[in-house]
């Protein structure tokens, strides 16, 4: 289900906005449990170097990759919607639309548009539509995950409409 940006929704106050889409609480030890079971199969009372080396590499590892799996933020500052390292000048935003899990699942489904720039995370329910008016540039829209749409999409329009 789609939801309005129209001026007639009712909005959040409006302002920067900043979010970091990062993991759920449970998967840090479930990441870190199967990095530390892992190590355990590869040690097997093994003596010496096989004894410590696979814990020392291993939980380490998966401490970062699960780092580095919750590092995207996103956010809305100096006339910008940033993305990791994806910069959207505010002027080129024609329209922003919040949705949810299913909304988000019919404009990322079967029909998507393949030149679509796309930032999600599927352990986050809600995302944006940002709709661009950019002659210049064949992305239709972003799709951007995010925990607060409507929020996001608040600042967005309230960060257009400003500049």
């Amino acid at each position: 289900m789609r939801q309005s940006s129209s001026p007639a929704a009712p909005t959040a106050t409006a302002g920067p906005y900043a979010e970091r889409l990062g993991l759920p609480w449970w998967a840090w030890p479930l990441g870190l449990a199967t990095a530390g079971l892992l190590a355990v199969e590869l040690w097997m009372g093994a003596t010496g170097v096989r004894a410590w080396l696979p814990f020392v590499l291993l939980i380490p590892a998966a401490a970062a990759a699960l780092w580095w799996l919750g590092r995207i933020r996103v956010e809305v500052r100096d006339g910008e919607l940033r993305v990791d390292d994806a910069h959207l000048p505010v002027r080129y935003v024609a329209d922003v639309v919040p949705l949810d899990a299913a909304g988000r699942r019919e404009v990322l489904g079967v029909g998507s548009d393949p030149l679509a720039f796309v930032v999600q995370r599927p352990w986050i329910g809600g995302a944006v539509q940002v709709v661009l008016d950019d002659p210049a540039d064949p992305t239709p829209f972003w799709v951007v995950s995010t925990r607060h749409p409507v929020q996001l999409a608040t600042a967005l329009l309230a960060a257009r409409d400003a500049g």
